[in-house]
């Protein structure tokens, strides 16, 4: 293989992410009080960039 050549990679762990993260969401948001939904909210905006990252670096 070529310097700087690679094979594309799956986006597969990006979009488990995504989809974790917005289970997490949608369970918070049905059963914890609003002290725990807030953290969460954040956190799985956090996870769903990252996922949005992994999923679509290598379409550059």
């Amino acid at each position: 293989m070529a310097r700087g050549d690679h094979p594309q990679r799956t986006p597969f762990y990006g979009v488990v992410l995504i989809v974790v993260a917005l289970a997490a969401a949608m369970i918070v948001n049905r059963i914890a009080p609003t002290w725990v939904q807030i953290p969460v909210y954040v956190l799985a905006v956090l996870a769903a960039m990252a996922g949005f990252v992994m999923t679509f670096r290598d379409l550059s």
